[in-house]
């Protein structure tokens, strides 16, 4: 009942125009019909006095849309004393706009998030101790203490001896940093698991994460509103009703007849197909896992020329997996993997859960540490089965095995290097892997008619232009900053633009491309914000059911439009030679209504998409944190 009150108050123009039948109804009822015409009449030429003044500040600004036709409707009707069509123009103009608005709220409640993820405080020394102010406070040159898996209040320096951060957020990459006394530290990174002092080398408001933040408002500030889609058609079908009202009105002598073609000529098929249409893509959609944030955001997936990918999280999985295992000679690959994987249960590192997950898919039996450490930034040492074995960055394992070398790496990998009583053992190699459905989905999406495909990352080149050539993308730009993206995508030459990304750093690019679609599964309350689209569930194929969803939506929506269209004309036409009374043809117009409405549900979908029907491999546990 609550809600239902919510959507009267919000309504009111629907409401008011009900209970102004109601009232006239109880007024007839009671003998009292002489007031009836003057409330019907009286409430039809309030209704378009006030929808006047919106269209002519339309007008003003060069916009002409259907609301003159229905104005000149709702006039003819009380000026030839149609009382009741009137009443019924009215409701259909106010039913249709209140429904355009509702399936606009609908789409967007679900997506009311804010940029919670920003720095507040920061740990700053103030003589001997550290005392906690607001990130704003922080000035240039003052140290700070950034606790474990806290955030990076600022940009700084690191005066620590090292750590590992987790830049994800910012530069898209999935592997963890590791940095050293003097290297840089950027703001919405996430410490590891070590207390380190930085050094602020920027205030809050200048440093990267807040850029970000400026970037996604200046983006979304800089957005054209995008045209309805009945409006289109308000021109041509204006002037050709009037025209035919008014010949007519000239052939038979009496203005009652302009009023007869013009009831039937009323835009409501127009003003409610589009809609309806709309709001049964958005619902389609959600059914697929995607919360699109508007019908405009549907009329621009449909006619998207532009498909714009990050890769880390994006076409990638964002979690490193099992590339090679290459053993030394006198070792054997699978209890080499074994070893590594049963040592590595005593790290908190991301490739150690890669390789304990590796590990197990292979039916390897991990055993238990007699005894375990790791060692800050560079490895573990575990006693496993009676060896001492050694996991880590090659100069951790040099330092125990000195006859360690280092072993080729394709673009895109990592190196794991292990010693096994002080023997040097091998390597494994570990790489980001493409989603297994990054491939299908381009392929569809040129299928719908995106002319060019393109992959913005903050990745090394070697490594982007690998996946690019996997995937057949035609453009790469790799080491991007988010505002390295912004440019690249408003200089896309085939637009509309649609940007596919993850995490904070991809939240100005989502914002400043013509549809922006956030992955949003895990997260990334920047980008959902950001997006118009998001995808709700792990697979990036639901990006082409979005495109494909936007085509049909828009299809139907034309069907709807034209089916209306077409009849209403007809109905004009025979109305035209005085055979189809205001209040009947009102009451036609209803039935022509309906017939649009049935229609524009067609976008509601009776059936699964096929994307919808393809398993989702869902990506178990919690992303391992860095190890620090």
């Amino acid at each position: 009942m609550s809600r239902l009150l919510r959507a009267a108050r919000r309504y009111w123009a629907v409401t008011l125009t009900l209970a102004v039948g109601l009232l006239g109804l109880v007024l007839w009822a009671a003998g009292a019909g002489a007031a009836v015409p003057w409330l019907f009449g009286g409430y039809a030429l309030a209704i378009a006095a006030w929808q006047a003044v919106g269209m002519v500040r339309d007008m003003l600004r060069g916009h002409w849309g259907l609301d003159v036709l229905a104005i000149t409707a709702i006039v003819a009707t009380v000026l030839v004393g149609e009382y009741l069509a009137a009443l019924l123009v009215v409701l259909m103009l106010t039913g249709g706009e209140a429904l355009e608005d509702y399936a606009n709220r609908r789409a967007k409640r679900e997506l009311d998030a804010l940029l919670t993820r920003a720095p507040q405080r920061a740990h700053v020394r103030r003589g001997d101790a550290f005392v906690d102010v607001p990130a704003d406070e922080v000035r240039v040159g003052d140290v700070l203490l950034i606790r474990p898996s806290e955030i990076v209040p600022v940009d700084a320096v690191l005066r620590s001896d090292e750590t590992t951060v987790d830049e994800s957020q910012i530069t898209g990459e999935s592997v963890p940093v590791e940095k050293r006394s003097g290297d840089s530290v950027l703001s919405g990174s996430v410490n590891g698991r070590a207390a380190v002092e930085v050094e602020a080398a920027a205030t809050a408001a200048d440093s990267q994460y807040q850029q970000i933040v400026a970037l996604v408002a200046e983006a979304s500030e800089s957005k054209a509103p995008v045209v309805r889609l009945a409006d289109r058609f308000a021109v041509p079908f204006t002037l050709f009703s009037l025209a035919l009202a008014g010949a007519a009105w000239w052939a038979s002598g009496d203005p009652v007849r302009f009023a007869e073609v013009l009831v039937l000529a009323t835009p409501c098929p127009l003003l409610i197909a589009a809609p309806v249409a709309f709001l049964g893509g958005m619902s389609r959609a959600a059914r697929n896992g995607l919360i699109v944030k508007s019908g405009g955001v549907l009329e621009l997936l449909a006619r998207v020329k532009t498909a714009v990918f990050d890769k880390t999280g994006t076409l990638t999985t964002g979690e490193p997996q099992l590339a090679e295992v290459r053993p030394e000679a006198g070792f054997d690959a699978q209890e080499l993997l074994r070893l590594v994987a049963s040592a590595e249960q005593y790290s908190s590192h991301v490739l150690a859960a890669a390789m304990v997950r590796a590990a197990r898919e292979r039916g390897l039996a991990l055993s238990e540490a007699a005894r375990a450490s790791e060692t800050a930034t560079n490895g573990v040492v575990a006693v496993i089965d009676g060896r001492e074995v050694v996991v880590g960055k090659f100069a951790f394992v040099a330092s125990h095995a000195p006859e360690a070398s280092r072993t080729a790496i394709a673009a895109g990998q990592l190196a794991i290097y292990v010693a096994v009583d002080g023997r040097y053992a091998g390597a494994v190699l570990a790489a980001d892997r493409l989603r297994p459905d990054a491939a299908t989905t381009l392929a569809e999406l040129r299928e719908l008619g995106v002319e060019q495909t393109m992959m913005l990352t903050g990745d090394a080149e070697a490594t982007a232009r690998h996946i690019a050539d996997e995937l057949g993308i035609e453009r790469v730009h790799a080491e991007c900053l988010p505002a390295d993206k912004v440019q690249e995508v408003k200089a896309a030459p085939s637009r509309p633009v649609m940007m596919v990304g993850d995490g904070v750093n991809d939240a100005p690019v989502l914002a400043a491309a013509d549809v922006g679609v956030a992955m949003g599964a895990k997260g990334a309350t920047a980008a959902s914000e950001s997006a118009n689209v998001v995808v709700l569930v792990d697979a990036i194929e639901r990006v082409a059911a979005a495109v494909r969803i936007g085509r049909d939506t828009v299809r139907i929506a034309l069907q709807s439009i034209w089916l209306g269209i077409v009849v209403s004309v007809g109905l004009m036409c025979i109305a035209a030679f005085g055979v189809i009374p205001a209040t009947i043809g009102a009451l036609l117009q209803e039935v022509v209504d309906l017939i649009a409405i049935l229609a524009a549900l067609r976008a509601v979908g009776g059936r699964l998409d096929r994307v919808a029907r393809r398993p989702v491999d869902a990506v178990a546990g919690e992303p391992a944190r860095a190890r620090a």
